[in-house]
């Protein structure tokens, strides 16, 4: 039988990332958390926490805090439907995968439409968030997988649809004859990181083959605007954040008639679909109102 004192313990230290804060959370002294830490352990026969500033799991460790995490969802959940049971001591904090642009502009207004959670957001490319539920370490995730994963159910948002965008002066330098096979292999393009496949695929769809532009490395949406803005290079920005920009001159369009579509899906687990009831409603209603219709 595990023993959930120890296991608090453990999920503590990993959340907060060191045995102080964990130890304010717990409302015990430093030395307390250590030695159950230790005890835990000794019980599972494996190391479960590396010790450091931020303090970390190892993969066993991982896997006694997402079973803590589960438990309490669950325990949370009884809870709604047996009210004599007595009330938690904090809100339950749902671990959830999203993409890096439905973080900077529609999620937060769903997340704010919710009451009673905590929020431990896990940011990915939408073409790889599922895997986070497929492992277990999420209850939800945006994503662009349509198929519903073993055990969740999935509903559809809506589209991101993104411009190819540069500004004038980037566009004079570096496209001025438009934009081409050969123009595309010169002119420095803006890329996420090494799973952002966005500019590939819009380049291969307007020019009808591969190219492997320069790239510029920027893990951030808004730096993305930024960059565009600077001339530091062109690259995919969302309609709803170049708008604007396009509209006052600031950006143009490479290919106004070529924009790019990306699907987006919730995929919530099952076993806590009635508790993460709210947070569907709020995260459908959001981006049902703030994204693209789904294409045809």
């Amino acid at each position: 039988m595990l023993d959930y004192a120890l296991l608090s313990a453990l999920a503590a230290v990993v959340r907060t990332g060191s045995f102080e804060r964990a130890a304010e959370q717990l409302h015990v002294t430093p030395s307390a958390v250590s030695q159950r830490i230790k005890l835990l352990e000794e019980r599972i026969g494996a190391v479960l926490v590396v010790r450091g500033q931020p303090c970390l799991a190892t993969e066993a460790g991982q896997r006694l805090c997402q079973h803590v995490e589960q438990v309490a969802l669950l325990e949370s959940s009884l809870r709604q439907n047996l009210p004599g049971l007595q009330p938690e001591a904090r809100p339950v904090t749902l671990r959830i995968a999203v993409n890096a642009d439905s973080l900077a502009t529609w999620f937060i207004p769903a997340m704010a439409e919710t009451e009673g959670f905590l929020f431990d957001l896990v940011v990915d490319d939408q073409d790889h968030s599922a895997e986070w539920l497929q492992r277990g370490e999420v209850v939800a995730a945006v994503t662009s997988h349509r198929k519903p994963i073993q055990g969740c159910n999935c509903y559809p948002l809506g589209s991101l649809r993104y411009l190819a965008t540069a500004s004038p002066a980037f566009v004079e330098r570096w496209l001025p004859d438009g934009l081409d096979e050969q123009s595309a292999a010169h002119a420095p393009c803006l890329v996420f990181n090494r799973k952002d496949q966005l500019q590939a695929l819009w380049l291969r769809k307007a020019l009808g083959t591969d190219v492997g532009p320069p790239v510029h490395w920027l893990p951030s949406s808004q730096a993305f605007v930024d960059a565009a803005l600077a001339g530091l290079g062109w690259g995919m920005n969302l309609e709803m954040t170049v708008q604007e920009h396009i509209r006052e001159g600031r950006l143009v369009a490479l290919k106004p008639s070529e924009p790019l579509e990306v699907p987006l899906y919730w995929q919530q687990s099952r076993i806590v679909g009635p508790l993460l009831a709210d947070v569907t409603r709020a995260v459908l209603s959001t981006a049902r109102a703030m994204l693209s219709p789904m294409p045809a």
